[in-house]
């Protein structure tokens, strides 16, 4: 093809509706879906590829992809929470959602929403098409609007609101293809001449019962507008929430992540508008097993809280602290839905500040950074020290698990003042010299081996004079002690005379072993 003036190729230009292309699944390769362009040319979902190329030659086929169709809807109803806090992508309806516009008044109306929503959806389309009505089907059927389709650009064509209280006269002249029923009720109307809502509705309704049964009444409730499907069951107590539902169940808990996300950002945006931080949230997965399928059953919910340390009003934080909570989830079914509400909040106090501003310190953004490997990392990864009562080195200190909790901090004081009682009856080893020649009790950092280590020891009346470590000579030009200490004759017990060896390479710490007569390196000073 040749280039168009702008340099581009006509094809390029194109977006991929304006070209006839169809999705189509199965051996018999069924069409699916078809674009505009397609349905432009007389294609039709139902039809096979080959009889869809006798309409359009030249017709571009594409294999269905569930996978690739869970991943868009995902994001795509990710974004959308942006805008409300209710939004459900339609099942068997790829493309479609219903989004909650109730409680916009003092937002700019429901204009305001539709608009938000528009510039939304042109992330994927440039001319998706906004709906608002009372009822979903009607907002289904307003979507297919003639004048949706305009390609000028205009955003007044690409939106349309029915009126309140409108729904039934609006369906009285949209055609029986826009409700949402079996096509073979759906040829039985048309077979009895019904073409349009208005005809349905204007049947009794025992008629429609009687020849139809449920299936029948159903499609005649919506032809009058009675739809009881919603987003979401919009919530009027004081817990601000966002309610999203997943278009095919999630069996683990990336798409969860996904969505909670948002659903935080927009939680933590809203109630920080209101001079509060969240204190506690909410998680609620509804999953997707036999429990709720059982007939009058309620569907099989299981809720968590996330209770911070600090109240916050940063979504980061409270992202990463929800990242840790979903990562110890064990689902023993799909997840279905997902509900995250703030059960508890708290005045904003100071500035929620920058995270990346050297200057500015958040408690809360450690306690998440740490949630965060506990969560990738598991338990017991995120440590702290403590002091342990005991003389020998190796067992005058330990690592346990920093999770901030009042027995964790009482027993870190206990054996912190234990030691101290400790290091005070002992006889300390000679304090060492300053930098600058001036003498103070400077008390350097000591690092032991995770187990001493044998040395070959040349000593001068009983005193460390040079010995072999690792395979290197070291003169010892100082040599401070002994302290001896000895004890725990009940539990590995031990008689050992400790010395501070001064070298060239460094201070290191060796003792000898009265019980063998050996001598090892506990340890260097730095």
């Amino acid at each position: 093809m040749p280039p168009s003036p702008g340099g581009r190729s006509a094809a390029a230009s194109l977006h991929w509706d304006d070209e006839p292309i169809v999705a189509f699944e199965g051996t018999r390769r069924r069409i699916r879906a078809v674009s505009a362009a397609a349905g432009r040319a007389g294609i039709r979902a139902g039809m096979t590829v080959p009889e869809a190329r006798a309409r359009c030659a030249g017709l571009h086929a594409l294999p269905w992809d569930d996978t690739a169709l869970d991943v868009a809807t995902l994001e795509a109803t990710a974004q959308l929470i942006g805008a409300s806090p209710q939004v459900t992508p339609v099942r068997g309806a790829p493309g479609l959602w219903w989004v909650g516009a109730s409680g916009f008044d003092g937002l700019g109306g429901e204009r305001a929403l539709a608009h938000a929503l528009l510039r939304i959806a042109k992330r994927w389309h440039p001319r998706p098409r906004i709906a608002i009505a009372d009822a979903c089907v009607t907002a289904r059927a307003a979507t297919w609007a003639g004048a949706s389709f305009s390609t000028s650009g205009d955003e007044r064509s690409l939106i349309h609101v029915v009126h309140p209280g409108g729904d039934a006269a609006y369906l009285a002249t949209a055609p029986l293809a826009l409700l949402p029923i079996e096509e073979e009720l759906r040829e039985t109307l048309r077979a009895l001449g019904l073409r349009d809502c208005g005809g349905l509705a204007q049947l009794e309704a025992g008629d429609v019962e009687r020849r139809w049964g449920s299936e029948g009444l159903g499609a005649w409730r919506l032809s009058r507008g009675e739809d009881a499907r919603r987003p979401v069951l919009a919530r009027k107590d004081a817990c601000p929430s966002v309610d999203t539902e997943l278009a095919t169940p999630a069996p683990t808990m990336e798409p969860i992540l996904f969505l909670a996300k948002a659903s935080i950002q927009r939680l933590a945006t809203l109630l920080a508008s209101q001079g509060r931080a969240i204190a506690v949230l909410a998680v609620t997965l509804t999953l997707d097993d036999a429990r709720g399928a059982l007939p009058n059953a309620p569907v099989h919910t299981v809720t968590r809280e996330l209770r911070l340390p600090r109240p916050s009003a940063r979504w980061e934080v409270l992202f990463e602290r929800c990242r840790g909570l979903l990562a110890g989830w064990t689902l023993t079914a799909p997840v279905s839905a997902v509900s995250i509400a703030v059960i508890a909040a708290a005045p904003l106090s100071g500035d929620q500040g920058d995270l990346l501003a050297p200057t500015w310190r958040d408690p809360a953004a450690v306690e998440a950074a740490l949630a965060r490997l506990r969560a990738e990392l598991g338990p017991n990864v995120v440590v702290k020290p403590v002091v342990r009562d005991s003389y020998v080195p190796e067992r005058a200190g330990a690592w346990i698990d920093g999770v901030d909790n009042d027995a964790s901090t009482a027993t870190y004081a206990a054996h912190e003042a234990a030691a101290g009682k400790a290091k005070r009856d002992r006889a300390p080893l000679e304090p060492r010299e300053a930098p600058g020649g001036n003498s103070a009790d400077v008390t350097p950092a000591l690092r032991l081996l995770e187990r001493a280590e044998l040395v070959d020891m040349e000593c001068d009346a009983d005193v460390p004079r040079r010995f072999t470590w690792r395979a290197r000579p070291l003169a010892v030009q100082r040599a401070s002690g002994p302290e001896r200490l000895s004890g725990d004759w009940w539990d590995q017990g031990y008689r050992r005379d400790y010395w501070r060896c001064e070298t060239e390479q460094g201070e290191f710490m060796v003792y000898l072993d009265r019980a063998d007569d050996g001598w090892r390196v506990q340890g260097w000073y730095d």
